[in-house]
């Protein structure tokens, strides 16, 4: 069974599979009915590929037809590899909702197709191209030690033998800002009378270098707003949640995106979803992870999905491509602030946490090292390379990708401007996390491979951080029959953290 909480629906109800499923084929078949019918061809991408690159293009079939998928039969036992946690095998779920074979022949579904999409995660194809999280290089201003240590007075008094000797002693350890007292940063230290003491070796730091308007340094530097969460039309109602189009405000633009709210008395703890890469010019809002967004919401937890900047209903930024997507970075930040301050009484704004797939698990490492101490965790399910030019290279350049040629027109190649590339990556930042992490990933991933993961949980590692890394045999990019497995681990996960 799910590890979750009796937050909005009684542990009975959760525990019965059959009561679970009805649920669930309800919800899809909601979810069917907001996104239209037929088929609609989309990429499987990253962030950023755009809607000429990111893998093979993949019919996605609305109910009633077979969905095409990247479920591999083979899943087998997936292996957890913890940061600081050891090795542990992670056994099949009990989960309510299980995959398509578990379903009864005469059940009243609304499709075969749509139940198998629901269990097995192959509704939502389009979800991964691009450049992940940009490699961001730290901005590290530089304390220089502007003090003076002073020599103690009575040494003038002593002998000449004992002052060439002491004075000696003394100098050696004095100006090296490694002794008792500490460093002065006071400009007068500068100008001390000749008797008090001899200058320091040291020079004033100069003025920081401002950083690249485009980087992790200047999203850590700015100042993040966000604001004005409305609540719009209810776009389904179910027997444990409402779902609502929302708006809220973003550094001044207006972000779309949809909110489920559980039935019951809160307040209950949020989670703000960021979703993978699918051509803003056929995404719909809400679109890329209804499964994790009915699940979790009929958990107990308040779901806000945010469409991102130039996706549905959002304001337009035309510099986000060229920017390397740093935007759906301040998108998500803002998102946590506006529920904060929208101050709603069934959210728990003391208990909130990420979860992003795909080009959204890259703005999840982007969102932790921006603002470490938003968000109590963090869940990525197939992210993104923490290195973008990795990203590019694997996404677009092989498809000759214009967009390519403007990244490097305006920033420079990894090889001209080797600092851009590292102040755009949050394997550089990896020190100002604080928050715990949980990575998924499936071992048969062609589209964001399992060996990006590996790297950047080893940079976590090494930095010492809370980071848990679960590898799920046999799975593809976007997860099938091992999917409730993987929303189990993430339940409890956050069971742990957002208490």
């Amino acid at each position: 069974m799910y590890l979750v909480s009796q937050r909005s629906v009684s542990w009975a109800t959760r525990n019965r599979p059959s009561a679970a499923l009805v649920r669930a084929r309800g919800a899809v078949a909601e979810q069917a009915q907001l996104d239209g019918a037929g088929g609609v061809a989309e990429r499987v991408g990253d962030q950023f590929a755009g809607d000429r690159f990111g893998g093979d293009r993949r019919a996605v079939e609305a109910p009633g037809g077979e969905p095409v998928g990247d479920r591999d039969p083979r899943a087998g036992d997936d292996r957890r590899v913890a940061g600081q946690h050891g090795a542990a095998e992670a056994p099949p779920s009990r989960c309510a909702i299980r995959p398509c074979a578990s379903q009864s022949a005469t059940a009243p579904l609304t499709s075969v197709a749509a139940h198998r999409s629901w269990a097995c995660g192959d509704r939502e194809r389009p979800e991964h191209r691009g450049t992940g999280t940009p490699q961001h290089e730290p901005t590290v201003a530089e304390h220089g030690i502007l003090g003076r240590m002073r020599y103690p007075r009575c040494l003038a008094r002593l002998a000449v033998g004992l002052v060439l000797v002491l004075v000696t002693a003394v100098g050696c350890t004095g100006n090296g800002g490694d002794g008792d007292e500490p460093a002065r940063t006071d400009p007068s230290a500068s100008s001390r009378a000749p008797g008090e003491g001899s200058p320091s070796a040291a020079t004033p730091t100069p003025s920081p270098t401002p950083a690249d308007p485009v980087s992790l340094p200047a999203l850590i530097q700015r100042e993040h707003r966000g604001s004005d969460l409305r609540l719009g039309a209810v776009r389904v109602r179910t027997d444990a949640y409402t779902q609502y189009a929302v708006t809220y405000r973003s550094n001044g633009l207006k972000i779309s995106g949809i909110m489920n709210v559980p039935t019951g008395k809160g307040p209950f703890p949020a989670l703000v979803l960021a979703h993978g890469y699918i051509d803003p010019d056929v995404y719909r809002t809400g679109q890329g992870m209804p499964r994790e967004q009915d699940l979790l919401a009929r958990n107990g937890y308040v779901v806000l999905h945010t469409d991102y900047r130039n996706h549905a209903g959002s304001d337009d930024d035309p510099d986000n491509d060229v920017n390397l997507r740093l935007g759906y970075t301040e998108d998500v930040i803002a998102a946590v602030h506006a529920l904060r301050s929208a101050a709603r009484p069934d959210v728990d704004d003391d208990r909130i946490g990420l979860l992003g797939r795909s080009m959204g698990g890259g703005v999840v490492y982007n969102t932790l090292v921006v603002a470490p101490g938003l968000v109590d965790a963090a869940v990525a399910f197939a992210p993104v390379s923490s290195r973008p030019e990795q990203n590019i290279d694997h996404f677009q350049r092989p498809e000759g990708d214009p967009l390519v040629d403007e990244i490097e027109a305006a920033h420079g190649t990894p090889e001209e401007n080797p600092e851009f590339w590292r102040q755009v990556s949050p394997i550089t930042y990896v020190d100002r996390v604080t928050e715990p992490l949980l990575i998924h990933h499936g071992t048969a991933d062609d589209t964001c491979p399992l060996a990006w993961t590996r790297t950047t949980v080893a940079a976590f590692e090494a930095a010492g951080k809370d980071v848990e890394l679960r590898t799920y045999r046999g799975e593809g990019h976007t997860f099938g029959p091992r999917w409730p497995d993987s929303m189990e681990a993430t339940m409890a996960f956050f069971e742990r953290h957002l208490r």
